[in-house]
């Protein structure tokens, strides 16, 4: 973990389950069995900033499916707001509901209280053995998350030729 509590490249993903916005139990271990996440943090389902962040995303998935990755969202969003998220962005991959927060937590992207967004905005790429390979932080870049991501990926892809 860094100063600031995130986990940080090189160390192990905790393994968790959350309910995806249509309710099904989702485990990390189980979406890492066909290859390499993207596990991106985001304040606020609907908001502006990160209605861009998981749109890029979106727009980004063939990119990320041809380096063999999954792209999953998380925040502390109620499961029916997850959905009608996916369903006004037509996002097309899980969106996981973290309402406890416990998630959150254990990577380190929980704010203090008082602050204005309850989540840092955070994205960690996490190879099938649950180690994470990089770790993305832009609070105003939202496209970044995505961008860097794929690079993340792509470096991964060509040291492994």
């Amino acid at each position: 973990m860094t100063r600031s509590g995130l986990l940080e490249a090189g160390t192990l993903a905790p393994d968790f389950t959350l309910p995806d916005q249509t309710g099904d139990a989702v485990r990390l271990s189980t979406l890492l069995a066909d290859g390499p996440l993207v596990l991106f943090f985001y304040p606020a389902a609907m908001s502006p900033g990160c209605t861009a962040q998981s749109c890029h995303f979106r727009d980004l998935a063939a990119e990320f499916a041809a380096a063999g990755a999954r792209v999953v969202g998380i925040s502390r969003d109620s499961v029916d707001q997850q959905g009608r998220f996916d369903r006004a962005n037509r996002l097309g991959y899980p969106l996981l509901a973290d309402v406890t927060g416990e998630v959150c937590r254990a990577f380190g992207v929980t704010r203090a209280q008082g602050d204005l967004l309850p989540l840092r905005r955070s994205t960690f790429v996490i190879a099938p053995d649950r180690r994470i390979l990089a770790v993305i932080h832009s609070e105003l870049r939202m496209e970044a998350h995505a961008d860097r991501a794929l690079d993340a990926l792509r470096r991964r892809a060509e040291s492994a030729d």
